[in-house]
């Protein structure tokens, strides 16, 4: 049976856990926990009222934080001509056409998100198999199939992070690292959490948003006051 270590003790401490928080006062009880000897991510965790097996109940999406994700992304770029000098210009880290595809096929994954100009996903769609499962195949509705590569370049860059529920209608996402001041993470939160509220599918009846926790790496989850967030963000 694992045991629990001081510092996490000490973490849970400082949480209550009868208590809703407020996004504010949430990030302010984080960055109060102890630290590691790493900067922890800082992840929200919702659960939605959806059900994801049926089409028009899936949520999804992607929106660029404020203050960035903390995260070096390696972004490569399906993209060919001037297209391509776009995309180096831009600031991605691997870009080509067929040359880039057949290097993947091969089996190098060096990069942690993609983006394609529509004339070649017919091409980049070969690579389903093998983007698909890891969740780095180019997708139109998350705008990274364009052909404004620059824009959809930078977006990455800055700090674009994309969102899904699982089959279970949770979802998980990063909004920045602990060493992030706190107003930032706030702003990150709020980002993050206006989208996935806006995202509502029409065919989501009752309460949508369920529960909604943010913790750190290795931290406990705080629970934050949903029927305060579903007021601010009505339609």
């Amino acid at each position: 049976m694992p045991t629990v270590g001081k510092r996490y003790k000490a973490a849970v401490a400082l949480v209550d856990p009868t208590r809703a928080y407020t996004v504010e006062e949430a990030i302010a009880t984080l960055k109060q926990t102890p630290g590691t000897k790493f900067d922890e991510g800082v992840d929200l965790s919702f659960r939605l009222g959806v059900d994801p097996k049926h089409a028009d109940q899936m949520v999804r999406g992607a929106v660029v934080l404020p203050h960035g994700t903390g995260k070096v992304v390696r972004l490569a770029v399906f993209a060919k001509g001037e297209k391509e000098r776009e995309a180096r210009e831009a600031g991605a880290d691997h870009v080509g056409a067929e040359d880039l595809i057949e290097k993947i096929q091969g089996g190098w994954m060096e990069f942690d998100a993609t983006i394609a100009t529509p004339d070649l996903m017919g091409q980049v769609s070969k690579l389903g198999k093998v983007l698909g499962p890891r969740g780095l195949m180019p997708n139109p509705k998350l705008g990274t199939v364009t052909f404004d590569v620059a824009r959809a370049v930078r977006d990455v860059k800055a700090g674009k992070v994309e969102f899904r529920v699982d089959k279970a209608g949770n979802a998980h996402v990063a909004v920045g690292k602990k060493s992030f001041a706190a107003d930032h993470l706030v702003a990150n939160a709020m980002t993050l959490i206006e989208a996935i509220m806006r995202a509502k599918p029409a065919a989501s009846k009752g309460q949508y948003l369920r529960s909604l926790t943010v913790s750190s790496s290795m931290g406990p989850g705080i629970r934050m006051d949903v029927q305060r967030l579903a007021n601010l963000f009505k339609k």
